[in-house]
């Protein structure tokens, strides 16, 4: 098993990035690939019904969309919360058999999501990379925004924040919200929410229709379409 962890892959080498479609995982991918890496594949973990992913609820349209605007390979296995673990590492062995050596991941300082990153990677013989590991919060927002990313909160948990934040997008002003409310501004512990829809890595913008609102598990969701 490999237990290597670096910060970006090494130049050239392929990689996956482990894709929820929000901030996190997009600037954890523009990192590597500005390293000199080579993205292979996006992976999302879809629910077992395989319309939604697991992690931000995006349909399967949205992360195609996606998918086709950054120019990636979209990897969308459905697994149930009980087969997750091993649905995810089948598909590490998929990516290993097809020449990846690396996964990306855009975790920044939640130890649990870390180790089983590195579980996950290690018992497939993967090199884990974690570009934003340990950075400042506020650092990597205003990296993101400074590159011309754009990120829309699409999902609020209920008991932190309102639903008024729902189809907002991520600038400086709302950030300064966030601080003034005590709240992650990553929204590292599950506050809110993104779907990006453009910036430096989109070969066009991602133009998305709200749709209605509904819970789930003690989260407000704002279903988006593609728009036609």
């Amino acid at each position: 098993m490999n237990n290597q962890v670096l910060s970006v892959p090494e130049k050239n080498t392929p990689f996956f990035c482990s894709w929820s479609g929000g901030k996190d995982s997009c600037l954890a991918l523009y990192r590597a690939r500005h390293a000199g890496a080579k993205p292979a594949r996006l992976l999302t973990m879809l629910a077992e019904d395989g319309i939604r992913s697991r992690s931000h609820g995006l349909t399967r349209e949205v992360l195609q969309a996606q998918s086709s605007r950054l120019g990636i390979p979209l990897l969308s296995p459905s697994a149930s919360w009980s087969a997750y673990e091993s649905v995810f590492t089948d598909a590490l062995h998929q990516l290993k058999k097809e020449g990846v050596p690396a996964g990306v991941f855009g975790d920044i300082d939640f130890s649990p999501h870390r180790e089983w990153d590195e579980k996950v990677c290690a018992l497939t013989g993967l090199i884990l990379c974690l570009p934003l590991w340990e950075c400042s919060k506020l650092e990597l927002l205003d990296q993101f925004l400074a590159l011309g990313f754009k990120a829309m909160i699409v999902t609020v948990k209920e008991e932190k924040l309102g639903r008024e934040f729902l189809g907002r997008t991520i600038d400086r002003e709302i950030i300064g919200e966030f601080q003034r409310m005590g709240i992650d501004p990553c929204g590292e512990n599950g506050e809110y929410h993104t779907v990006v829809v453009d910036g430096p890595l989109f070969s066009a913008p991602l133009l998305l229709d709200p749709g209605v609102t509904v819970v789930r598990s003690g989260y407000c969701m704002l279903e988006v379409r593609v728009r036609i």
